[in-house]
């Protein structure tokens, strides 16, 4: 296998670097079934990637550097009951990323993205049930096919609330993704609503682990992630 894919502006996490939980879903696409994704270097916008094959691993690089690799995984979560649509909209209006925020302008959580452009999915803290929750409304000009959003949609939603559930930090420093394993389970339809949520699930230094789920308005999952976040120096 020897071809390349590039990572659009509109899909940034920090200014100049794709966002992780796109960048992430885009590798899986390489992989068959359930992946994790390791990054390992903020990944570049704008220009072709390679990708290349080494066994079971799937690996992107920019000329010799190694940007991510991907390998087949077994996703195994606990996944917490889903809050109703409206007990998630009221949550996100307590998100904090709206009044200080390290990366502004992410795909999936910056509030300086318009409508229609960004997820604009801002995880508010549930009181009593140790989660993070947002409801989300996708947009139809996102990327789908044959009705339902691309997987590196489905992705970065499974991406951001897993950060905003390890809030101190984000307010304090932000972090960043390093690592990230989802399930797929349900195609996710095109311009509907759901509620994305994530629960801390530990910390090891600056490595803070995650889970995150995303659901249909209805509750039926769509799917869920386990995630490694990296505090920032």
């Amino acid at each position: 296998m020897s071809r390349s894919v590039t990572i659009a502006r509109r899909f940034r996490g920090p200014e100049n670097s794709g966002n992780g939980g796109y960048t992430c879903g885009l590798v899986a696409g390489f992989v068959d079934g359930d992946a994790e994704v390791t990054l390992r270097r903020p990944p570049p916008l704008e220009r072709p990637l390679a990708v290349t094959r080494e066994g079971d691993r799937v690996l992107i690089r920019d000329g010799p550097g190694l940007v991510a690799e991907a390998v087949p995984a077994i996703v195994e979560l606990e996944v917490p009951p889903p809050p109703g649509l409206a007990e998630a909209e009221e949550a996100a209006r307590s998100y904090a990323g709206l009044e200080r925020h390290f990366f502004p302008e992410c795909f999936v959580c910056g509030p300086e993205r318009a409508a229609g452009d960004g997820l604009r999915l801002f995880p508010g803290r549930l009181p009593g049930r140790g989660l993070v929750a947002a409801a989300v409304h996708l947009d139809r000009s996102l990327p789908a096919a044959g009705g339902c959003l691309s997987p590196e949609i489905a992705w970065s939603l499974l991406d951001c609330p897993g950060a905003w559930a390890m809030e101190r930090e984000m307010e304090e420093s932000g972090v960043v993704l390093g690592r990230m394993a989802a399930r797929l389970l349900e195609p996710i339809p095109a311009g509907t609503s759901g509620v994305a949520v994530g629960w801390p699930l530990g910390r090891e230094g600056r490595k803070l682990y995650s889970g995150t789920a995303f659901f249909a308005a209805d509750g039926s999952l769509h799917g869920s992630a386990r995630q490694t976040w990296i505090v920032r120096a």
